[in-house]
Order: C-alpha cells, then structure tokens, then sequence
C-alpha cells in the first residue's frame, strides 16, 4: 500500500496542470507554482547536460541537439549520431518501475543541413486506484511518450537555425471515476531554435543560443473541454565558453536560463476559470506579466543552470553543476556530476544528482542515475 501511495503521488507530481498549486507561506512569501500537463517534455533526456547541470542550449552539439537546440546541429563535428538514455526516475522514492527512456539521433545531408528525429518515453508503473473510503477502483499503468523530428540549417558561417515538431501522448488514467470520464490526452507542438558560434578553428570560443519549445495546444485528460490544461511552452537562453589548453586539453563553462510561457495559477474561484479560458498564443505574452507579485515574482520563475565540461584528448570528460529554482516556485535545487567516454565511433556518459533536502524536503530527484550511450557516424 505505501509503494502504491508513492506511485500515486509522482503521478499527481507529474499530472503539474491538473492541480493548481497555492501553498503555505514561506518567509511571507506565498508559494504560486507554475504548474502544466506533460512536464516530462522539460526533463533533460540524456547523461550528458546533466552531468553539468541541465545545461545545453549553446554546448556542442550531440545527438540530443534536438531537444536543447536544434540550431547547433549543423555545425555538429560528426556527419551523424544516435543517442540512446535509460534514467531511474524517483529513485529516492524507491520506485522501482518508473522510469524514463529517450532515443535521438541526427544526419547531417551537407554542410549545410540537417535532419534529426527522436523518442521519448515515460512510465509510472503500475498504480492501484481507491476511491476516498479506499475501495479499490482498479489498476492502471500510466505512460506517456513523444515523436519527435527537425529539420536545422547553417544561416550563416556562424549561425543556424532549427525548427521541429512533435506528437505528445500523456496516458494517466482510463475509465470513469466520480462521474467524470478520464482519457489519455494527446496535443501537437513545434519548437524554433537559434544558435550562435563564436568558436575559433581551434575550438575556443564562446557560444550563445535562444530557444522556444512545446508551442502547442492544449492537453485535455476528460470529455469536458473546459477542463484543458497547458503544455509546457518554454524561452531558453544559454551561453557557453570553451577554453582551449592545449592540443589535449579543453574546459567548456555554460549557463542555460528558462522561462516557462505558461500564466502564473490564481487559485481562487475567478481566477481558474479565468485561467482555464485563456487562449494559447495569447497566454505566451501574458506569462510574462501576469504573476501576482509583479515583476519580482515573474523574475522567480526564471531557472538557471550552471555547468562545467573538461575533455581530455577528446576521450575522457568530467562534468558538473548546478540547478536552481526558487523556493516559492518548486524549489528544485541540485548539484550534479557527470563523466563520458568516447573510443572511436562510441561513447558512454553518465549522471548523478546528489542527494539534497532532509526529511519531508527531501529532493526526490536525490540518487538519480542517467545512462547514455551514442554511436557517431564518421563523415
């Protein structure tokens, strides 16, 4: 009974959207946690960005540029790469089944162009329904994954662009509870990328890049139409600098800021349906000025990510960094490592966020583990 109250818990943690948060105060500072449908789009999918922090936006690119920019892909070393990652996810929870997994890859048709697809899956387990007397109301197996491909061209000798599209399926729940029929949600989205290099021939340089990500519609989980929720719609910023020692030895710093472009929840009466009848594009623009706190509170949503990556011989890297988010916005704050491996056309990264918070502040991302192993496809 309590693995299956955790399992159930990490699906309310993950539904985000369904439930609109407004908890206790926090220094006399009222904690409004921007919260949407399908978070598992904002989870980095692989070993590598992890190792420095969740960063990604402006690094080198991999087989994972099309989930951080799709823009640096075609001034990516390597005429192709497949990336594929395996994460224990809630490890500190001790859920043994739940996990996420992410396959992605590019192909570079020229210099000059790219095309690049990928997958991503998320399962939670097996969850045994109660009702509120806990009488059983059945088991359910809640999943959700996406499709995903890209197209990304050079613009210039220095720039490129990345535009890409995906299918989103967010399964939680089937069947009718309480009177109200549930469904498996699905919604449509497309992201636009921008990357700039200032690297020199040797490497050495500094990157930036801008992103927007899951610009989509709507997710609905019931028959109700008014019952919608918000995908996570995202403005990425991120810089990188790389410093070249020698001929075998280099040091990467980056900084990745991001925004989600989903309003700011007003728990009251008024304020949800107002919520709910927002309209999509309408809402990206109001994101950013409709927090309660005005501009203070709109500048607490912001998260940033700090890491740092050491190639040696273009063989062996170390990594590490840190995660941020503000306590009154969810409070996910984080150290991690990371370490990778590349011997001909192979390479294997792994990740740890160490462990943070005590007792019921505990991180419950504590002890996760990413695994990714890539295949380059010499040119």
């Amino acid at each position: 009974m309590k693995q299956a109250t955790l399992k159930l818990a990490a699906v309310v943690f993950f539904i985000g959207g369904t439930h609109l948060v407004n908890a206790q105060s926090i220094s006399d500072k009222t904690n409004n946690v921007v919260t949407t449908a399908v978070p598992m789009l904002r989870i980095s999918p692989d070993a590598r960005s992890t190792g420095m922090g969740e960063t990604g936006i402006a690094t080198g690119a991999d087989a994972y540029s099309n989930f951080w920019n799709l823009g640096k892909t075609p001034f990516a070393k390597e005429k192709g790469s497949i990336g594929v990652t395996y994460t224990p996810w809630l490890n500190d929870l001790n859920l043994k089944d739940v996990y996420i997994a992410s396959l992605a890859g590019y192909y570079k048709l020229d210099d000059n162009q790219a095309l690049s697809l990928g997958l991503r899956y998320f399962s939670l387990g097996d969850i045994q329904f109660t009702d509120q007397s806990g009488q059983e109301l059945g088991s359910n197996r809640p999943r959700e994954y996406t499709i995903e491909g890209g197209y990304s061209r050079k613009l210039s000798a220095k720039s490129g662009l990345g535009i890409g599209v995906r299918y989103i399926s967010s399964n939680l729940a089937n069947g009718t509870f309480n009177g109200v029929n549930y469904k498996k949600g699905s919604s449509v989205a497309a992201d636009l990328h921008f990357f700039h290099t200032g690297t020199k021939e040797n490497g050495e340089g500094f990157n930036y890049g801008i992103t927007l990500s899951n610009l989509g519609s709507k997710i609905s989980y019931t028959d109700d139409n008014t019952q919608k929720d918000f995908i996570p719609a995202n403005l990425g910023l991120g810089g990188a600098y790389t410093k070249v020692f020698d001929a075998d030895s280099k040091l990467t710093f980056a900084v990745d800021l991001n925004k989600l472009l989903v309003p700011t929840p007003d728990t009251s009466a008024a304020g949800i349906a107002n919520y709910r009848k927002q309209g999509v594009v309408s809402s990206w623009a109001k994101s950013f000025g409709d927090a309660p706190g005005g501009g203070t509170e709109e500048l607490r949503e912001v998260t940033a990510s700090i890491g740092a990556e050491y190639w040696y011989k273009e063989q062996f890297a170390f990594r590490a960094g840190y995660f941020y988010e503000s306590p009154l916005k969810g409070n996910r704050r984080y150290a991690t490592v990371g370490a990778g491996l590349k011997y001909n056309v192979i390479g294997l990264n792994l990740a740890y966020i160490f462990p943070s918070g005590s007792g019921i502040s505990r991180n419950p991302l504590s002890n996760t583990v990413r695994f990714s192993l890539l295949f380059n496809i010499d040119k």
